[in-house]
């Protein structure tokens, strides 16, 4: 049987990611019991304290165990947070150290949502992969720089060191684990119980691209805002990087090093946030190309699908203004 153990930190956990996990595994559990078999998991939440009070007291988690009681387990799950993820990790040097013990005692490690933010401040992502909620990715990035954040994913998967996306995307987690751990056929019993899109792989429909301007590199900053100002004209980054008197070496390392992203991959998410708020608007596909900076179909479609994973058609069909009455009379 694999022992599960949900960490409940100092801070205000989001109950939903930590109901979320308890339920699922002791619905597998369940079946297997009306199958004549023995349970596969012992769920704990793991607190630093006997309790924690949730949305002004309205809520209290009371842990099942303290982290003193606790030498090993095979998996801790870390949940999704509200306020202040900085002053999160401050506080839980206690918390931090103690994932850090599970994990040189052998136990897997996975953070929901925000909780990516305690979980990297293990040390335990530096030169992983991670995701986390989009609406964070850049305090994440700027936090920490040594993770490699692709925030367009679901899940992550690093060597039994696990991570997902934002707000319920916990659940696609979870389900990768039951898949993992007890078969495919397990994994879609319960996406189907639970009414969950199990092949969900991206969140990047999702994100809203915010910019990524929380650095202090006046030049890029005049470079972001030229490409925003400016994104339907056929850029040069050259150009661009000759008008800041830098070098277009010189432009490309320090926009990496400010943004995340390479100055073209800014401008595509620029570009196809333009596309997304007007195809949104019901604005045909070729117009909404073309308002971005397009020209080219292939081009556009596929750079609009590597970042949403969908094609600008299904886009619009799924998000689309819908039509009134009155508007099809007229």
């Amino acid at each position: 049987m694999r022992h599960i153990s949900i960490l409940v930190p100092h801070g205000e956990p989001i109950l939903s990611s930590v109901v979320g996990p308890v339920m699922v595994f002791n619905w597998v559990n369940s079946v297997l019991a009306a199958q004549g078999h023995p349970p596969a998991y012992a769920v704990d939440l793991v607190g630093v304290a006997p309790e924690t009070g949730l949305y002004e007291g309205v809520f209290a988690i009371r842990p099942s165990k303290r982290l003193h009681e606790l030498e090993r387990t095979d998996l801790v799950l870390i949940p999704a947070f509200n306020g202040d993820l900085v002053e999160l990790v401050r506080m839980n040097e206690d918390a931090i150290a103690w994932v850090r013990a599970m994990r040189s005692a052998g136990a897997e490690v996975g953070s929901l949502c925000t909780g990516a933010f305690l979980l990297a401040a293990t040390g335990l992502m530096t030169g992983q992969r991670c995701t986390t909620h989009w609406l964070v990715s850049d305090l994440f990035r700027t936090t920490f720089p040594d993770v490699d954040l692709r925030v367009e994913r679901i899940v992550t998967d690093e060597n039994g060191i696990y991570s997902s996306g934002g707000a319920t995307s916990f659940f696609n987690l979870v389900l990768h684990l039951v898949e993992k751990f007890n078969g495919r056929d397990m994994a879609l019993q319960a996406a189907k119980t639970f009414e969950i899109d199990i092949d969900r792989s991206s969140q990047g429909v999702f994100l809203v691209f915010q910019g990524m301007k929380d650095h202090r590199d006046a030049e890029v900053l005049k470079a972001q805002r030229i490409m925003e100002a400016r994104h339907e004209e056929a850029l040069n980054m050259e150009a661009i990087a000759s008008d800041l008197a830098l070098s277009p070496r010189n432009f490309s390392r320090r926009f990496k090093e400010a943004t995340g992203l390479t100055p073209l991959e800014y401008l595509q998410r620029v570009r196809v946030e333009v596309a997304k708020k007007n195809l949104e608007r019901n604005t045909p596909v070729n117009d909404a190309m073309y308002a971005s900076g397009y020209s080219d179909h292939k081009a556009f479609r596929q750079v609009f699908k590597r970042l949403t994973s969908m094609s600008p058609t299904a886009y619009r069909a799924r998000y689309g203004r819908p039509v009134r009455r009155q508007e099809l009379v007229q």
